[in-house]
C-alpha cells in the first residue's frame, strides 16, 4: 500500500537550523534550566528567547515589514508564475520575510527572466543552479 502513496507537491520545510556558539558560562545556565525542568532541551530553551525577544521588539518589526514592503509568511514561485512575468516583461522583485521557494521544475534561464531581485529575511529555499543564476540579483 506505501508503494501506492505519491507526494503531490513536496512539503515545505517548516524550520531552518541554525548553529550559535556561547559561552560556557552561558551554556551552563541553559543546561541549568534544562536540568531543572524549565525547558524540555537547549533547544526549546533557545527557541523560547528568540520568540519573547521578538516579542519585544514587535511594533518596531511590524514598522520595518511595512516600510520595506516585505511579504510575511511563506511565498512560493511556480513556473507559471515566472513564465507570467516574464511574458508580461514585468520581472518579479521578490522581497519576503520569511520562507521564499521556487519550484524545482524552474531553470535557471526562467529564473533570470522573470525575477528581477530577491531579498529574504530568512531562508531561499531554490535549485543551485537557479540560486547561482539569480546571484547577482541576490541582497
Amino acid at each position: 500500500m506505501a508503494g501506492n502513496v505519491r507526494e503531490l507537491r513536496p512539503r515545505a520545510p517548516d524550520s531552518e537550523k541554525l548553529t550559535i556558539n556561547l559561552g560556557f558560562v552561558d551554556l551552563g545556565h541553559v543546561d541549568l534550566l534544562v536540568r531543572d525542568g524549565f525547558y524540555a532541551n537547549r533547544a526549546d530553551f533557545i527557541r523560547t528567547a528568540v520568540r519573547n525577544q521578538l516579542e519585544r521588539q514587535g511594533e518596531a518589526v511590524k514598522q520595518s515589514v511595512a516600510r520595506k514592503q516585505l511579504s510575511l509568511g511563506l511565498s512560493h514561485y511556480t513556473r507559471q508564475d515566472l513564465e507570467a512575468a516574464r511574458d508580461a516583461a514585468a520581472p518579479l522583485h521578490i522581497q519576503v520575510l520569511g520562507l521564499a521557494s521556487i519550484a524545482p521544475d524552474v531553470t535557471p534561464e526562467l529564473a533570470r527572466a522573470g525575477i528581477a531581485s530577491v531579498q529574504v529575511l530568512g531562508a531561499f529555499h531554490a535549485s543551485p543552479a537557479v540560486k547561482a543564476a539569480l546571484a547577482d540579483r541576490t541582497a
